[in-house]
């Protein structure tokens, strides 16, 4: 039989032999991605050749070292620049793109990781999009080619802008935007020198827009436009209003006119019929009514406060005189 601490010494080096049996194994596995292609790096360097296929792969353990590069499409946008078009028009252009990694070796090499062949992307397609811009007129950098302008577009833009000019509407387009994205990719893709392991497979623009101080000066004019049909509008309107006033103002003056005619022959035509109720009267008993017009003279010129100097023998008195006592 063994000794107890033999036992306990044999158990100890069992163990410490699996701990260090299962580093090792651990170290000598690495499991790749369906998205990962990977360099397997010896004191630094690379050894062998990339390795892609997904799964669980081996290597010297504790000597090589595992370096993962992404197999997908890896987004790049550039930061916004001012350029003059062909017609020196300035304007500032955001351009995005989407390239990937296709040789892992040769892009540890170049540019060792995704921040080196982002800053080897700005050179390249910064300077790509420059020429083109440059060397294009803006119509033909705005619209595409297969972009018709209907009616209605004509109409909104004069609605908008009556004195704009409609010939850059109009003009027909040559190549357009889209042709010309894909001749900065194929003048960004032959500047991409081979060693760089990197593939360039799409450029955009993202954004166009004039430059801060001709788009101040867009909007200026546009308010100056809008202010423009605002008092054109007012100016209808206070014409209109005018019209509506005078209209009813003469209105008005015919239907005064019209009343005023009216009344006055209403007028004529009562006095007329007046006074032949007074004529009537007077004729059917001429004393009569030459006492009652008397007596009512009497009534409106004698009173309390009345001096008359006048002859008893007045007709004035007549009737004084003529009454019994």
């Amino acid at each position: 039989m063994k000794h107890p601490f033999l036992k306990t010494v044999s158990g100890v080096v069992l163990a410490i032999v699996l701990f260090a049996g299962g580093i090792t194994l651990l170290s000598a596995t690495y499991l790749v991605d369906e998205a990962e292609q990977v360099v397997i790096l010896q004191f630094g360097k690379p050894v062998g050749k990339p390795i892609s296929e997904p799964g669980l792969h081996f290597k010297v353990p504790f000597i090589q070292d595992v370096l993962r590069y992404d197999k997908r499409l890896i987004a790049w946008d550039g930061e916004p620049n001012q350029i003059p078009t062909r017609g020196r028009e300035f304007i500032s252009i955001d351009t995005t793109a989407r390239w990937r990694i296709v040789d892992p070796l040769q892009f540890l090499k170049s540019v060792r990781d995704e921040q080196g062949a982002q800053s080897r992307l700005d050179d390249i397609i910064d300077s790509t999009v420059r020429d083109k811009i440059s060397s294009t007129e803006l119509t033909e950098i705005v619209r595409s080619k297969d972009w018709e302008v209907t009616k209605e577009d004509l109409e909104r833009v004069r609605g908008m802008q009556p004195d704009a000019d409609e010939s850059s509407l109009t003009e027909k387009i040559r190549e357009g935007r889209n042709t010309l994205t894909r001749a900065i990719l194929e003048q960004a893709s032959k500047g991409m020198p081979a060693r760089y392991g990197i593939e360039l497979v799409d450029v955009r623009i993202k954004r166009l827009n004039y430059i801060t101080t001709v788009r101040e000066q867009v909007f200026q004019r546009m308010v100056s436009e809008r202010q423009r049909v605002a008092e054109q509008f007012r100016s209808e309107g206070q014409g209109e209003a005018s019209r509506i006033r005078g209209e009813t103002s003469r209105q008005l003056a015919t239907i005064r006119s019209e009343a005023k005619r009216k009344a006055e022959g209403i007028r004529g035509e009562a006095d007329a019929e007046a006074t032949r109720v007074y004529n009537e009267a007077y004729t059917a008993d001429t004393k009569f009514y030459a006492l009652l017009r008397t007596l009512e003279s009497y009534e409106k010129t004698l009173g309390k406060q009345t001096v008359l100097l006048i002859s008893s023998q007045s007709d004035y008195f007549k009737v004084l005189r003529n009454m019994a006592p």
